[in-house]
């Protein structure tokens, strides 16, 4: 059985949770979540906390018990608290700027690189070479993040590229003579 699904989730103040037949939804002061919730788990809402039991004894329900509660508090840790992912750009003349709804980059190529940020999705920069995603929704951030590092990945022999803040790029050593 997930071990993940024995543990209920605490709902901190200021946090709305609605269970309807087929779906939960996630209110709080930064925006708002739903999911739609699998018929082999059974949600119960109860004193602040929600449980996750499933319905059956089988492997299917176990897994879905705790992929659905780790997906809940996410989105309740995300509509609390938020979530944001840094990102850094090394290398001469890497740039990003962002400006309402898009992220401008130049990262050495012959043309700069507009970004449309979807929506629910913010970028700030706080410097020229610092870019920081930012969001309600985890997978999103995730992704958003991740689309903006595939464009100039960091390579192993200068270390140049967008990077993650605290990742750590293997260098490789150089062709020797």
């Amino acid at each position: 059985m997930s071990r993940v699904a024995n543990y209920p989730i605490e709902v901190p103040k200021g946090v709305e949770v609605t269970l309807d037949a087929s779906s939960l939804k996630v209110k709080g002061a930064k925006g708002s979540l739903s999911i739609s919730l699998d018929e082999a788990v059974d949600v119960k809402s109860e004193d602040g906390r929600i449980r996750f039991v499933p319905k059956r004894n089988d492997a299917h329900s176990n897994a879905m018990a705790g992929t659905l509660r780790a997906h809940t508090r996410n989105m309740v840790q995300g509509v609390s608290q938020g979530f944001s992912k840094k990102l850094e750009l090394q290398g001469v003349g890497y740039r990003a700027q962002a400006t309402s709804g898009r992220l401008d980059l130049q990262l050495g190529f012959s043309h700069p690189i507009q970004y449309k940020l979807p929506e629910g999705i913010k970028a700030e920069t706080p410097s020229q070479n610092e870019i920081i995603v930012s969001g309600v929704d985890r997978q999103l951030v995730g992704q958003v993040a991740s689309e903006i590092r595939s464009f100039r990945p960091p390579e192993p022999y200068k270390g140049k590229g967008v990077r993650y803040a605290d990742e750590r790029v293997v260098r490789k050593e150089a062709k020797k003579k």
